[in-house]
């Protein structure tokens, strides 16, 4: 379980998160919406220590992370694995290098032969041929790179996933492959999930709860019928503006 109590944020004159309460439960898939610029990433990056929060805290699996000792939080971050917005490979590196480094673990790794398939696999579940993995990041597409970040965000089989704008430069058919492997390994592996989004298609067929993250705070968070039907009108104004724009590219 993640827990995000009284979180505070700011960068120089700007008050980013003002006291976030959000409790994302063992096993669920939790989807956070809000406007650009509402720190939803800001949110996120708190949960693995790559932020300190100015107040408040974040508690996993009951340990709090701004307490945790640098030993203490290598545990947890061996538990989450983290799809960037911009994917974050390294450019220096192959596609199969920068899944080779996800896919070895000093406690218990695998035999050399074996990283190779098993990292072809892991490009197959993000709808990519094998070819891939001897090619530089600089040498993909925006959205190939976004999903070899998936990609290596699930190869140590993570407890938890954090996902950051996971489906955004995507085409439809690659958007509905994640959607799909964010579902599965919800249900086949019971992993927990933040999935950060603006596409709200893809928020209410993946979330098993839905919140909205806008002034700051957590105005709403709900299975996805029940927030749809929050008198909230920050929720509301979201919801209209989320499918005009759909419609409009439609």
């Amino acid at each position: 379980m993640i827990e995000f109590r009284g979180l505070y944020k700011r960068f120089g004159s700007q008050e980013v998160l003002r006291g976030v309460d959000l409790t994302v439960r063992e096993g669920e898939t939790l989807v956070l919406l809000g406007p650009s610029g509402t720190g939803k990433s800001v949110l996120l990056k708190h949960a693995i220590g790559l932020l300190e929060p100015d107040a408040g805290d974040v508690v996993v699996d009951g340990l709090s992370i701004s307490r945790a000792t640098p030993e203490q939080l290598l545990r947890v971050r061996r538990k989450v694995g983290y799809v960037f917005q911009n994917a974050a490979l390294f450019d220096s590196l192959t596609v199969y290098e920068n899944l080779r480094l996800a896919l070895e673990d000093e406690r218990d790794a695998p035999p050399r032969r074996s990283l190779r398939g098993e990292a072809a696999e892991l490009l197959g579940r993000v709808n990519l041929d094998p070819g891939v993995l001897d090619r530089y990041p600089a040498e993909l597409s925006g959205g190939m790179r976004k999903r070899v970040g998936v990609a290596r965000a699930i190869a140590h089989r993570p407890r938890y996933v954090l996902y950051d704008e996971p489906t955004t430069g995507l085409d439809p058919v690659n958007a509905d492959t994640i959607d799909e492997l964010i579902m599965e390994l919800r249900r086949d592996l019971g992993v927990t999930g933040i999935v950060v989004t603006h596409d709200l298609e893809s928020a209410f067929r993946v979330g098993d709860r839905i919140a909205l993250l806008d002034g700051g705070v957590i105005r709403a968070c709900a299975a996805p019928a029940e927030f749809l039907a929050s008198p909230d009108p920050a929720v509301q104004r979201f919801v209209r503006r989320g499918r005009a724009g759909a419609a409009a590219v439609a």
